[in-house]
């Protein structure tokens, strides 16, 4: 044999998955409706779990992206939290419509263009971009539709949305590795 000759590789092992998907996501929905619906005020926030839960998949569905998930979903959230929990700072501002419209459009547009702009500072917001953006809307929805725990002073409800909504996120990427578990996936 020449050494201009290809070398043969053999493949790594191969995964499978002795419980197809579709019965592992079905019954982690299954799993996961408790928490949605037996803690009344404390209910999770299932919508905002499955997109993280989607995240946790279209990253790879392995734990090294856990992290990724975290940080950028985190980092986003709370800080448009804290962009909701700023408006008051712009109330000198006119509104248009409804009040607090002028200031709530500042606020967030100062902010977000800063978190956007600083995305360049980590590769977990580089490579987590898809988690950044929905940590950007799911701060928003979790803080505009109430679906939070109401704790705490009125000042910090946008804070405590936006910590509900990384909570959130986290229970949605654990509902991702339960699915890969329940799939009992088996190197061959």
């Amino acid at each position: 044999m020449s050494n201009n000759a290809a070398a043969v590789e053999t493949p790594g092992p191969v995964v499978i998955n002795r419980v197809p998907l579709w019965l592992a996501v079905a019954i982690t929905v299954v799993i996961s409706l408790p928490f949605g619906l037996w803690f009344g005020k404390y209910n999770f926030t299932l919508w905002c779990a499955f997109i993280a839960w989607a995240e946790y998949f279209a990253l790879g569905a392995k734990p090294r992206a856990i992290p990724t998930i975290l940080i950028s979903f985190g980092y986003a959230a709370v800080l448009t939290g804290l962009s909701l929990a700023i408006i008051p700072i712009f109330g000198f501002l006119p509104t248009m419509v409804t009040p607090g419209d002028i200031p709530t459009a500042v606020s967030l547009f100062i902010v977000i263009a800063f978190m956007v702009y600083s995305m360049k500072w980590s590769h977990h917001f580089i490579d987590g971009s898809l988690p950044f953006f929905n940590g950007i809307s799911m701060g928003l929805a979790v803080f505009f539709t109430s679906s939070y725990p109401q704790l705490g002073p009125a000042s910090l409800m946008p804070i405590t949305a936006a910590i509900w909504a990384t909570a959130m996120a986290a229970f949605g990427i654990l509902l991702g590795v339960i699915t890969v578990l329940l799939q009992f996936p088996a190197k061959r």
